[in-house]
């Protein structure tokens, strides 16, 4: 079965604490986050409940690289990579294909 697959980050809302994942299920995994369903997640204990970046392929395995490229990078970088999607590092939940 044929599955695609996204590379996400998660922000705090001051910006302090980055988490990146990687879903087949963008929506469902981001509503998650922001709702705390595990709460002793590193998403809940970390308040990262802002959707800041986000990026789909084709296959859930590119999707799983770029996780693993991406959580190797420096802040510096990720930063960069949310600057160029969405600078004011605004909420992108709600503009995500649901």
């Amino acid at each position: 079965m044929y599955k695609g697959g996204a590379v996400y980050i998660m922000s705090s809302p001051n910006r302090g604490t980055l988490y990146i994942g990687v879903t087949s299920d963008l929506s469902g995994r981001a509503w998650e986050h922001k709702n705390k369903i595990y709460p002793d997640s590193f998403t809940a204990k970390y308040n990262c409940v802002v959707l800041v970046y986000f990026k789909y392929f084709e296959g859930i395995e590119e999707a799983i690289e770029e996780e693993k490229r991406l959580k190797k990078a420096n802040r510096a970088y990720k930063e960069s990579l949310i600057d160029s999607m969405n600078p004011n590092w605004n909420d992108l939940y709600d503009i995500i294909e649901l």
